[in-house]
């Protein structure tokens, strides 16, 4: 798992890249990526495999706030992000949620 920041010079924005690796998904068929920056919409930011079979999607979002996210694979399996600047409590169920601090 990997998540990796650039910052923006003309705009208040960072491109997030989140990437989960081939081992890490095992067969997955899909994996989505689920937070507060697309209201947890399972169809909204769906990770694309690579060649080396990883999965990975880049977002764009605003400076100087924090968003709570987690994977889903196969509308089944939910994951954190190991590298996640930070997890909460996610007020759903005894699941933590990552963070990303931008």
């Amino acid at each position: 798992m990997s998540l990796t920041k650039q910052f923006l010079k003309s705009k208040p924005l960072c491109k997030v890249t989140f990437t989960l690796q081939s081992d890490v998904v095992a067969d997955a068929k899909n994996v989505a990526l689920l937070g507060d920056f697309n209201s947890w919409d399972a169809s909204a930011n769906i990770l694309k495999k690579q060649k080396d079979g990883s999965f990975r999607a880049i977002v764009e979002l605003e400076t100087g706030k924090e968003f709570q996210f987690r994977y889903l694979l196969n509308n089944d399996l939910w994951l954190n992000e190991t590298e996640a600047d930070k997890f909460v409590a996610s007020g759903v169920s005894a699941d933590q949620n990552s963070v990303v601090v931008l």
